[in-house]
């Protein structure tokens, strides 16, 4: 039996969109599961992130070094987090969130465009059938 992917579309200010696809870690399946989601987005660095309903513990494989386009969970914020770039805790060019995170899942295109964010905005994060 084929398992079938969890697949997301992020929207950021009603104009741009990204298609993502999830993992299947417990965290993966609690935000999964918790769409849609809306929240207040703010940038650290190349990093946009917001609060969210979703409450998951740390796994145990959670890392703060990361590579562009990865969905993370930061728990002691209940943070949803889109990395795109370097970020204020990075040391030379790698991608670095602030403490251990939950990787839960990927957008695979578009990135570039997310260089033009800035400031306060809203997300969406909704299921992709």
């Amino acid at each position: 039996m084929k398992v079938k992917k969890m697949q997301i579309k992020i929207t950021i200010n009603n104009n741009l969109t990204f298609d993502g696809v999830l993992n299947t870690t417990a965290t993966a399946q609690k935000i999964y599961a918790s769409l849609p989601i809306t929240g207040k987005g703010q940038t650290w660095g190349e990093e946009i992130y917001f609060s969210s309903q979703v409450t998951a513990a740390a796994e145990e494989n959670a890392r703060d070094i990361l590579e562009a386009g990865e969905l993370a969970y930061w728990p002691p914020l209940q943070a949803i987090c889109l990395f795109y770039g370097p970020t204020p805790a990075s040391r030379g060019g790698e991608i670095r969130a602030a403490g251990p995170v939950n990787v839960f899942g990927k957008v695979t295109e578009g990135l570039s465009s997310l260089k033009q964010v800035k400031g306060n905005m809203t997300i969406l994060i909704e299921k992709n059938e």
